[in-house]
């Protein structure tokens, strides 16, 4: 028995490993298809209640609603072509950050995303979108 303890140990701290991956994977792939389909409803399953927002210089701070309506304006105003996730960066087990490249009528903007992780869920506290 005594030589079976340190073997579930191990079993448990690699399952621990492999779990983990996963759902960071599925987090970016859902954050990638919401901003390649230009989807406000369904970035807004991702945000805080409130959420700061700053495109192209306009920049406030937003209830949930009001910034999923903000984003909506951007996504008609500049449908999406792309979008690509360049960078991802923790600080911390709690934060996380994006960098990615939106690509709207041939003109390429830069796209920061700040997020908390809460309850193994990210939650966007803020977007950045810029104009390169």
């Amino acid at each position: 028995m005594i030589k079976l303890v340190p073997i579930l140990y191990l079993l448990l701290l690699s399952f621990s490993t492999i779990i983990a991956p996963i759902s960071n994977d599925q987090t970016n792939d859902a954050i990638l298809t919401t901003f390649k389909n230009g989807s406000s409803r369904e970035i807004a399953k991702f945000m805080e209640q409130s959420v700061e927002l700053n495109i192209n210089g306009n920049q406030g701070e937003f209830s949930k609603n009001q910034a999923e309506l903000v984003l909506r304006d951007f996504f008609k105003k500049y449908p999406p072509e792309n979008f690509e996730i360049l960078h991802e960066s923790n600080s911390g087990e709690q934060i996380k950050n994006y960098i990615g490249t939106y690509q709207s009528m041939g003109e390429p903007y830069r796209i920061l995303i700040k997020g908390k992780i809460f309850r193994d869920e990210m939650r966007i506290y803020s977007i950045e979108i810029m104009k390169y």
